[in-house]
């Protein structure tokens, strides 16, 4: 081999060694967000914020990374199966937007393992731990290990659109304190503004989870009642609080008309109630804060007219009755968190964790805030320029709690879906969905991890 060949042939290792090295400092990132729809706040904060200022940082230290940011339009259901999918064999991006309740599933089928075995136990080293409470490191954890960072909590309630209010009548600030008076706002509200469908608590099985957070919690925590038994460790399958919750999922859309049940069947029913919400044809509707700081926000598709300020307010979910929420409260609310997950067949793992902390910097968490303020995982961001999200805070975490971080509630979660479905279609009565409901669970986790009370 001549002098000059073997010159070309090291210099063409050494080219193809130097864009190995370039092409291996990169790292992806994927979420539900869209630039300009669902989310956007999202993609300002990743693309103005974290990659600017991360890859300052690396330049800093004389290191070049690419980093891209993958936007997800559809919904989180799909976005699940996508995650499924890539993860099933081996794929899918380096650092992931995830539910918390997602997690166990997800652990239980091999497609996750915690930070520190994903990154090295250096991830323990991290500033960011001694900010974040123990008890919010479980948002994105199970069984004791932290597979994620939660970008916070978050509460639930019912908006209500108070210019629509106001032309009705009805004082302000709404405040009802029972079921029945939500049902009698609803009922007055439909006789003043004809063919209009006022009252919007999620039922069904095609807006998923928002169903059984939105939705079904929402009415159970009010009659005293949880999905599972913390204390004995079973899911409760028949009780007089299940049967009361789907009496009156079956008052507001069966009996009454006093919410759309088409709308609870369609694969985009929970955007048209944004754009009921949006249009005034529906006046009360339960949701989390994320409808506050996205959904109603200036800019998006849903904002109604006038503004959000202006024109929408909320009112804690009262309880069946005073005193009867679960816990004894008078107000009920369950607290979720999505943030962000490892890939465990990441190519730069340790890369990744370094962009994944720095995203929850006190200094990114900041700029967040400015763009969306939330209820944020670490103590020293608050929520700024936003009293409404405070005052959320303030009187409905205190209430709050927590859906079971177990592998089998993604499953039960949608039986209870289906319960509600079976109910507002006319298919079941409350005592036979209740019954199926039942039934499906004891074929999940057995009769022996199951609690009927008659």
């Amino acid at each position: 081999m001549s002098r000059r060949w073997l010159a070309v042939s090291m210099a063409l290792v050494l080219t193809l060694a130097l864009a190995g090295s370039v092409f291996a400092q990169s790292v992806t990132i994927i979420a539900r967000a869209v630039e300009g729809g669902v989310n956007a706040h999202v993609v300002q904060w990743i693309h103005e914020h974290v990659f600017p200022a991360f890859q300052e940082k690396m330049r800093q230290q004389g290191r070049t990374v690419e980093l891209r940011f993958i936007q997800f339009g559809g919904s989180d259901e799909a976005l699940k199966q996508q995650y499924a999918l890539d993860l099933s064999v081996g794929a899918g991006a380096d650092i992931m937007a995830f539910d918390g309740f997602w997690v166990p599933e997800f652990v239980a089928a091999g497609y996750l393992k915690p930070l520190d075995e994903v990154a090295g136990s250096g991830v323990w080293n991290w500033e960011g731990w001694q900010h974040i409470p123990e008890g919010l490191r479980g948002l994105l954890g199970f069984e004791g290990r932290v597979y994620g960072l939660g970008l916070g909590t978050d509460v639930r309630k019912l908006y209500y659109r108070a210019d629509l209010f106001e032309q009705a009548g009805i004082p302000l600030p709404w405040e009802p304190k029972t079921w029945d008076d939500v049902l009698e706002t609803a009922r007055y509200l439909k006789q003043r503004f004809p063919g209009s469908t006022p009252l919007q608590i999620n039922a069904g099985t095609s807006m998923g989870e928002a169903t059984t957070m939105q939705g079904y919690f929402m009415v159970l925590l009010g009659t005293g009642i949880h999905m599972y038994d913390f204390e004995q460790g079973k899911w409760i399958v028949e009780h007089p609080g299940i049967l009361d919750t789907l009496k009156l999922y079956k008052q507001i859309y069966v009996d009454e008309g006093l919410g759309d049940r088409r709308m609870q069947l369609l694969a985009q029913g929970r955007e048209q109630s944004f754009a009921g919400f949006r249009d005034g044809r529906i006046m009360i509707l339960a949701e989390g804060d994320w409808f506050w700081r996205s959904v109603v926000a200036p800019g998006s598709e849903w904002a109604p007219p006038g503004g959000r300020e202006a024109v929408v307010r909320w009112a804690p979910f009262p309880a069946q009755a005073a005193g009867k929420g679960y816990g004894g409260h008078d107000f009920v609310s369950i607290s979720g968190g999505t943030g962000y997950v490892l890939n465990p067949f990441s190519k730069n793992p340790d890369l990744a964790w370094e962009l994944l902390s720095f995203m929850f910097s006190t200094d990114m968490m900041l700029a967040l805030q400015e763009i969306q303020p939330g209820i944020r995982i670490r103590d020293d961001v608050p929520v700024l320029g936003d009293p409404v999200m405070s005052a959320m805070a303030e009187k409905l975490l205190p209430v709050s709690t927590v859906r079971p971080m177990l592998p089998d509630y993604p499953r039960i979660s949608v039986e209870a879906q289906l319960m509600t479905e079976r109910v507002i279609t006319g298919e079941m009565t409350p005592e036979e969905a209740m019954k199926a409901y039942a039934d499906a669970v004891v074929e999940l986790v057995g009769e022996e991890n199951v609690i009927r009370v008659k």
